[in-house]
């Protein structure tokens, strides 16, 4: 049974969470949050897999508390919750450990998906927020010396991070490299191993900050 807590101050939006997670087997909700000091200590005071949060709350933003649940070692998995104009907190909140983000009018499926995604300790990137996200941030300036380990990678697992820095999924980035989807879990898994990240988000990051990911460019 997948543990869920929903952590958002709109009565309706944990509401309309609680009764899909509820409805769905082999999930529950263990409780709600209104802000994210009362979702720490729920998710503390609760054995807990998944945390669905969201990035704007009273007391203590999403932000501050996936930091904080993230850096603990049993620490619940953290979905952000957002809307586009939270771009800039949604990258703040994979650089503290989230295991990904969705947006607020995502399908069910796709809430669905990503709570058993990051509970199987994976992460799930809605594809369409990670390409703007780059594309936002490729203008602002980096630190050159940020290489976060790429150096260490080979040249087809760097080109593997920087697909998945552009949002790819492992099937398009086997398409793009002509490789085999199997051989792209390969690579991933490599990736993860030498950069030290506990998954696909913390990639993205990686990505971002070594410098990886330029200007998007039309497909």
């Amino acid at each position: 049974m997948i543990r869920v807590l929903i952590a958002d101050d709109e009565t309706a939006i944990r509401s309309s969470l609680r009764f899909l997670v509820a409805h769905e087997a082999g999930m529950e909700v263990v409780a709600e949050a209104a802000d994210g000091q009362e979702a720490v200590e729920l998710a503390r005071a609760h054995r807990l897999d998944v945390v669905l949060m969201d990035v704007q709350m009273p007391r203590m933003t999403g932000l501050d508390a996936t930091r904080l649940l993230c850096a603990e070692p049993s620490g619940p998995r953290v979905i952000v919750l957002t809307m586009f104009d939270l771009d800039e907190y949604v990258f703040e909140a994979l650089r503290a450990g989230a295991s990904g983000f969705l947006l607020k009018n995502s399908p069910p499926g796709d809430v669905l998906r990503a709570i058993r995604v990051a509970h199987d300790g994976e992460a799930l990137l809605a594809p369409e927020v990670t390409r703007r996200l780059i594309d936002r941030f490729t203008g602002s300036p980096r630190d050159a010396g940020a290489d976060r380990g790429v150096g260490r990678l080979t040249e087809r697992e760097r080109e593997t991070l920087r697909l998945i820095g552009r949002g790819l999924s492992n099937a398009e980035i086997a398409a793009a490299l002509f490789v085999t989807q199997t051989t792209v879990r390969t690579y991933v898994s490599r990736i993860l191993s030498k950069l030290s990240a506990r998954d696909r988000a913390q990639l993205v990051v990686a990505a971002y900050e070594s410098g990886l990911v330029g200007a998007l460019s039309p497909e």
